[in-house]
């Protein structure tokens, strides 16, 4: 008889119901070490879309005091085997808990509603009425204030410090702090022009709640990136950073080869596994080899189809602002990345967002933490950063980027395009390149555009890009007795390979015929495959 397989938790934040209801990969150990190591303030680190939320929430499971038994969510989990010294911390704490990942507004006004909405939702949940009559006559008025939102402006800052203060009192016990998603109203801020306003708020917010508070027992916050230089965590000597570059919880973010075998094997497509790793491994963090979770659980809840399922999951716009902005140099410095090759580089993990774009460190420290590259190779040094060599990962990200690059370019090439350009490429068929390079350059393309053979040739070079693991991908060099455009040199012999010439029509009259349309593109090509063999192009290697 076949057994129905749980559904998998794709885009599931709830613990409790990820636990119950859905295919759930064990990452309860986290809570071990947190326990072991007792760390009062840690941030978290990663890209989005890699289990920081469910993370989060399950860490809140285990440790909040709750009305119901939440222990029947950890019963069959590692945590629960280690034993009674992990046992009895559970459900015993009262646990402050704000995500910020939904607050994507474009005004200050809107963010501060929200977050101000948020604070009054946390204190009546954790300070109901019948808690709080044994306080004082002034906590209780102040309470009533955050409550009904009259507390004066400048206290809303204050009101993390004060709960923790609160909750120790009326509960016995010091409470935890936890924030999901911390930097997302930073990077609004960014975008939208009140990046001062968010600064000032969140840095005077958090070290109400986080510096030198005798009332906390640990918090735990989560984001991309570490906003210190605006000193937002300024004086904060207990806080501990765990990023892409650390090895202590690095397996526990993301999914290690052995857990995608085993998924894979659970739902009957082993044999995918080698494409599971082309398109979706490739992450260092730490010590450990990571797999984007997101990408996996959908490539299989999609029958094994291969798509950019990251993409799709949240806006890539910083990567176009970091291209746009940067020199020719950077952009070709990462076409040289996407044609497999390294980059040696400083890592700064307190990347600041107005900075991104200002110099490479910045660029590629922000591409690094945002997921969109990884450490091949590092070294640390004397200030406490990072000297690394980094790479793309994997296929899904290249295709990412090579989207952004070409859209720099003014083209807005579809994933599938793309895609469906370099299949047909590597098949040598013929028809279905011209009819996917006719389709989108119908499309997106303008007359200006059309009249460059240059553009051609970085359009062609960016679809072709993704390619480098077939193919060593070389752009004006010398060979033979010229210089070709773009060749595509097999890495096995077996393979074809492809020298491409670019021709660029010009000078046609408007009122010009399809037939003779036909007669001049055709008068090109040939001058195009003339040039190849009297100037030798294929002699690559000579």
């Amino acid at each position: 008889m076949k057994i129905r397989k749980k559904p998998l938790p794709i885009g599931i934040s709830d613990y409790s119901r990820a636990i119950s209801e859905y295919y759930y990969i064990d990452k309860t150990l986290l809570i071990r070490e947190l326990i072991d190591n007792m760390p009062q303030v840690s941030l978290f680190l990663r890209p989005r879309r890699f289990g920081k939320t469910l993370n989060m929430d399950m860490i809140r499971t285990f440790f909040e005091k709750s009305d119901r038994d939440t222990s029947k969510y950890f019963e069959q989990t590692a945590i629960w085997k280690e034993g009674e010294k992990y046992k009895r911390h559970q459900g015993i704490y009262p646990v402050i808990f704000f995500t910020f990942k939904d607050m994507k507004f474009s005004s200050w006004s809107e963010v501060w509603a929200n977050i101000r909405a948020a604070i009054q939702r946390e204190y009546d949940r954790l300070l109901t009425n019948s808690m709080i009559s044994n306080l004082d006559d002034s906590d209780v008025a102040y309470i009533s204030r955050v409550k009904d939102g009259t507390l004066e402006e400048s206290l809303w800052p204050g009101t993390l410090g004060r709960l923790t203060q609160l909750l120790d009192e009326v509960y016995g016990v010091a409470p935890m702090i936890m924030i999901d998603e911390y930097d997302t109203p930073i990077q609004q801020g960014h975008f939208n022009g009140f990046y001062d306003e968010v600064i000032g708020f969140m840095r005077n917010f958090l070290s109400g709640g986080l510096k030198d508070n005798k009332h906390l027992t640990m918090a735990f916050l989560t984001g991309i990136l570490r906003v210190a230089k605006e000193s937002i965590f300024s004086g904060l000597n207990n806080l501990t950073v765990n990023s892409v570059i650390d090895d202590r919880y690095s397996s526990y973010f993301g999914f290690t080869e052995q857990e995608v075998k085993k998924l894979l094997k659970d739902y009957d497509v082993s044999e995918h596994f080698s494409e599971v790793k082309e398109w979706y491994d490739g992450y260092h963090f730490g010590d450990s080899s990571i797999y984007n979770p997101w990408s996996v659980l959908s490539y299989v809840a999609e029958k094994c189809t291969t798509k950019t399922y990251w993409q799709s999951t949240g806006s890539n716009e910083i990567i176009g602002e970091v291209i746009s902005m940067g020199s020719t140099e950077l952009v070709d410095e990462i076409r040289s990345l996407l044609m497999g090759e390294s980059k040696s580089v400083y890592i700064d993990t307190a990347v600041v967002y107005p900075e991104v774009g200002k110099n490479f460190s910045s660029i590629y420290s922000f591409l690094l933490m945002g997921g969109y590259l990884t450490l091949e190779s590092s070294e640390a040094l004397y200030d406490g950063n990072t000297m690394g060599d980094v790479v793309i990962p994997n296929l899904e990200v290249m295709h990412v980027f090579e989207k952004e690059i070409l859209a720099r370019s003014g083209n807005i090439v579809s994933s599938e395009d793309a895609i469906g350009f370099q299949k047909a490429l590597m098949n040598a068929d013929q028809a279905g390149m011209q009819e996917r390079l006719e389709s989108f350059l119908k499309e997106t393309i303008s007359y200006f555009d059309a009249s460059a053979e240059g553009f051609y040739h970085g359009l062609l070079l960016g679809l072709s890009a993704a390619l480098h693991r077939y193919y060593d991908i070389k752009s004006n060099r010398e060979a033979g007795d010229g210089r070709y455009d773009i060749a595509l040199i097999p890495r096995r012999k077996e393979d074809r390979g492809y020298i491409i010439e670019v021709k660029a029509l010009t000078g046609l009259q408007k009122n010009i015929t399809e037939t003779e349309l036909s007669e001049e593109l055709e008068k090109a090509a040939n001058k195009a495959l003339d040039q190849i063999d009297d100037n030798h192009y294929a002699d690559v290697n000579s």
